[in-house]
């Protein structure tokens, strides 16, 4: 497939005017789990030209019930992994793979070129960490986060909230592994569409 044939086929798909704004936009999504390694998918399909891939994690077994990975990535990198599968989805996609942890010490480094970033780490102090670091020292970048898509409850229960100007949550805002609850597939994948679809409003809706 040219690349003139991919963009064609997207053109038919979102027109000319949505496919230049998507192509030519730039996402970071950090944390590649459950959360994250959906939004990449659904970003990749939806056009976005470019993703920058943030997480130091290898796949494991017990990743297999609800993220984007497959047992021939097992032991390897996420960045790695998803990357690949992302490139069988659009092989021109420009991807910025980071195979670290976010700390206090590099938000500035990893995030300094960023207009809008996915949170989508499944611990709860590093997303505080994350999210207050992001909004501190980054006050123009969006952000939009995710909490509380654990368990099998009402999948309407999971809503995206505007908290204020440059911060949205997605999910339920309660339930969570903390709880005793899994983290299973359908769920998840409800929020992490959430912040997907929210990533694709703020492009097309206002610019970013």
């Amino acid at each position: 497939m040219t690349k003139s044939e991919y963009e064609n086929a997207c053109k038919t798909h979102f027109g000319e005017e949505y496919f230049r704004k998507l192509s030519n936009a730039r996402v970071a999504v950090a944390g590649l789990g459950g959360l994250g390694s959906h939004i990449s998918v659904m970003l990749a399909r939806s056009c976005i030209g470019t993703l920058h891939l943030i997480d130091f994690d290898t796949v494991d077994i017990s990743n297999l019930n609800r993220q984007e990975y497959y047992l021939s990535h097992l032991g390897k990198p996420k960045t790695e992994c998803l990357k690949e599968k992302l490139l069988e989805i659009n092989p021109y996609l420009n991807i910025i793979a980071d195979n670290i942890k976010v700390t206090e010490d590099n938000i500035e480094e990893l995030f300094g070129n960023e207009k809008i970033v996915c949170e989508a780490f499944d611990n709860a102090d590093r997303k505080a960490m994350l999210v207050n670091g992001l909004l501190t020292n980054f006050p123009d970048i969006t952000l939009v986060s995710g909490s509380g898509m654990a368990g099998y409850a009402d999948s309407n229960m999971i809503k995206t909230r505007k908290i204020f100007r440059n911060f949205y949550m997605c999910g339920d805002e309660k339930s969570g592994k903390e709880n005793g609850l899994p983290l299973m597939a359908a769920r998840v994948s409800i929020c992490a569409g959430h912040q997907a679809n929210k990533v694709i409003q703020l492009i097309l809706e206002e610019g970013m």
